[in-house]
């Protein structure tokens, strides 16, 4: 999409990532935001994550872009750029070629960038926080995560708990059979259980129903899309899931979960500490997230011990007085 022309300075920020990604940036985004009004804010993101930069309130413009592919940008060079994707050379050299008037970015010797230090270890949230801190002085809020939810979506079943199996890499996902067996513990303690996935992720949420003894619509696997999934977990009992995007969705609207870790430690991709959320991990270091079979740290996790905290956050989050949550008064009643 290209850019129509702007009278007003414009500020471009770089994370073109996916959803857990634009989520963990929206403190850094809020904050840039708030320190340059007078300038138009295009955030180079994915398309599809468009109703949630509009839910953010973050930016003027969304210019479609995935990875360090080249942007579609026309006009003067801007005069602010923002790299929030990365470190490495590809995108300080992506900004670079657009000639901005000032590039904001952590150190890269490769192209002779002087910018604070990377941090492997850092939090994602506060590793943005602290660029913009050290490297454009501007106050930033680590903890302004929250989102209000979709005004024009609806819940496809409000008070349910959403089991989510999938994630990105087949490194980051918990057994489906396990995801089965909690979904079908909660199921027969009278929640209402969803399955929720990305249309490549339809025959695994299918087939988590399936072993739990789930009726075919408990399926929204492939049935929403990112508004109507936003509502889903908005007005969500808890959600349980893996570290992934549908993580950090529940972060962002004060859904109570319980997150499965493995291989990446929550220090660096965990949920807001004084939130309802309940983290299992159980590694002793960083695994591949990129790999191509399950993390040791997911498969030390057990059922019981995901039902256990599941249950508990369910009795104890004060928090379900806001929807239609709550247990079901007899088995299997809509």
């Amino acid at each position: 999409m290209a850019l129509s022309p702007s009278h007003r300075p414009r500020l471009l920020v770089l994370r073109a990532l996916g959803l857990g990604d634009f989520l963990t940036g929206v403190p850094a985004l809020r904050a840039l935001r708030r320190a340059h009004p007078g300038h138009e804010l295009v955030l180079a993101a994915p398309r599809v994550l468009a109703p949630l930069v509009d839910l953010a309130g973050v930016a003027d413009r969304l210019l479609d872009t995935a990875g360090l592919d080249d942007l579609d940008w026309s006009g003067g060079p801007p005069a602010l750029a923002v790299n929030l994707h990365g470190h490495g050379p590809q995108g300080h050299e992506l900004l670079l070629r657009l000639r901005p008037g000032r590039l904001v970015a952590f150190g890269c010797e490769a192209v002779g960038h002087p910018g604070p230090a990377w941090d492997a270890d850092e939090h994602e949230t506060r590793r943005w926080c602290r660029l913009l801190s050290e490297d454009l002085g501007i106050a930033t809020d680590g903890s302004d995560l929250r989102l209000e939810p979709p005004p024009d979506a609806r819940a496809a079943a409000p008070g349910a708990v959403v089991v989510h199996p999938g994630a990105a890499y087949p490194a980051r996902r918990w057994p489906a059979d396990r995801f089965a067996d909690v979904a079908q513990a909660l199921s027969a303690a009278v929640w209402d259980v969803v399955v929720t996935g990305g249309p490549d992720e339809v025959p695994l949420a299918q087939h988590v129903a399936r072993l739990a003894g789930l009726p075919p619509d408990a399926v929204l696997a492939g049935r929403t899309d990112l508004a109507a999934l936003a509502a889903q977990v908005s007005a969500a009992s808890l959600v349980v899931c893996g570290d992934t995007g549908l993580a950090h969705l529940a972060s962002a609207f004060g859904t109570p979960s319980v997150l499965l870790f493995g291989p990446m430690p929550p220090s660096r991709w965990g949920p807001p500490e004084n939130g309802p959320h309940a983290v299992i991990w159980h590694g002793d270091g960083v695994g591949d997230p990129w790999g191509d079979t399950v993390d040791p740290a997911l498969l030390r996790i057990g059922v019981g011990e995901v039902v256990d905290r599941s249950l508990t956050v369910l009795r104890g989050e004060p928090a379900l007085s806001r929807s239609a949550a709550g247990p079901r008064t007899t088995p299997g009643s809509a």
